[in-house]
């Protein structure tokens, strides 16, 4: 598994990692199963939230976690109406506590809020003072928002900025890819398959990932995860509890992509005109 330096600090992080979203809505046991099975096969970066499943994905991440805490590099995410002072403290300080440990790798900031970001940054920088969180971040935030963020927090600071991106929105490569790389943030593609609208079989753009994967002996959805992974800031967190796609992920970690590739991808994926605002999900 290729590792990619995650942000300021420059840890090494699994370039494909695992994403809980919606895990909370799978059978437990097959979820910590999978979850488990990822970290296995060098799938060790994992993100969470407060806001999946109201803590039940952090409960389930947490017993999938137990006696193997030093093995992973652990996200969750604070989510803005809960990004005051005091609430980001009590919010991460949960969060710990349905994970089962006593420290975050990351803490980020789920979406822009009403909050002053003053506000949270400064509880950021306590908790990872208090050695709660190792380094924090942001998340689904355009280039307007960065700019924000760097004038609260300064150069150096942000670790990174988790956004929607797969091969049919490719809306960060406009502005915030570029940004990021500029500032040393690590930029971490969430939903790295679409929510539901991964190419059809027999579509163009099916089509090219089937010619890629040939020529490489690798699947489409491996093909998928290396475009978005050819940047060198960039990591993705797919999430998945069927135990033969947790191995697909895990094999596109070592995946490059040649520039013969990625032309042929960015032919059947174009990147189209920049969108007015940033899109999430």
């Amino acid at each position: 598994m290729r590792n990619v330096n995650f942000g300021r600090l420059g840890q090494a992080v699994s370039v494909v990692g695992q994403g809980t979203w919606y895990l909370e809505q799978a059978d437990r046991h097959a979820g910590i199963n999978a979850l488990r099975q990822g970290i296995d096969l060098g799938l060790t970066h994992i993100d969470t939230a407060e806001m999946y499943g109201d803590g039940a994905a952090e409960d389930i991440l947490g017993e999938a976690i137990q006696g193997r805490r030093d093995d992973v590099f652990l996200v969750s995410k604070v989510l803005p109406w809960n990004a005051s002072y005091d609430g980001t403290i009590a919010a991460c300080e949960a969060s710990l506590r349905r994970l089962g440990t006593d420290r975050l790798d990351c803490y980020l900031l789920h979406w822009p809020g009403q909050h002053p970001l003053e506000d949270t940054f400064a509880a950021m920088e306590k908790l990872e003072q208090d050695g709660k969180i190792g380094s924090f971040g942001v998340s689904n935030f355009d280039v307007a928002d960065l700019e924000d963020a760097l004038a609260v927090v300064g150069e150096g600071k942000l670790a990174c900025n988790q956004v929607l991106y797969h091969l049919e929105q490719r809306a960060i490569e406009h502005d915030v890819l570029p940004w990021c790389a500029a500032h040393g943030l690590s930029v971490i593609a969430y939903s790295p398959f679409g929510h539901g609208s991964f190419p059809a079989p027999g579509s163009r753009g099916w089509e090219a990932l089937q010619r890629v994967g040939a020529r490489h002996n690798v699947t489409e959805r491996q093909v998928a995860l290396g475009f978005l992974a050819r940047h060198s800031n960039v990591a993705t967190i797919p999430k998945a509890v069927n135990p033969d796609h947790v191995a697909c992920n895990a094999g596109a970690g070592d995946l490059r992509l040649d520039e013969a590739d990625i032309r042929e991808l960015d032919a059947a994926f174009p990147l189209g005109r920049k969108p007015s605002h940033l899109p999430m999900l």
